[in-house]
């Protein structure tokens, strides 16, 4: 029973790790990010969305990997659906780059891996 419950309690504690995830970003966040001076993605989606929820680690990796060289968003579009209208989004999720300059400079929807977002970060200017 006791190699049960350590076993039962170990997939809890990867169950909760897989589970990370970024807060939704509010307007606020967005805007000082764009004016920020360095690349951004925000991906847009949802927390019950099978591969929003399946991102969610990769985005919480990225923003701590690149804390002081990129910035990662994520907005919620049930939660804050003004912003699916204001970028303009059909389908989630949908990532959405920006260079330092706060121009858009690349859009993708569906599930992206961790190293295709590094590879399009750095596209848009991350160093």
């Amino acid at each position: 029973m006791k190699k049960f419950v350590t076993a039962f309690a170990i997939t809890l504690s990867l169950a909760g790790a897989a589970q990370a995830e970024l807060p939704s970003a509010t307007d606020a966040s967005v805007r000082q990010s764009l004016s920020s001076g360095k690349p951004t993605v925000i991906d847009l989606g949802a927390r019950t969305c099978i591969p929003c929820k399946k991102m969610a680690p990769i985005l919480e990796s990225l923003s701590s990997e690149y804390r002081n060289k990129a910035t990662v968003l994520f907005i919620d579009v049930h939660e804050n659906s003004a912003a699916a209208d204001k970028f303009r989004i059909q389908m989630i999720p949908t990532q959405v780059f920006f260079n330092a300059q706060g121009k858009e400079v690349k859009r993708h929807v569906g599930f992206m891996e961790k190293a295709e977002i590094v590879k399009e970060l750095k596209a848009a200017g991350l160093k």
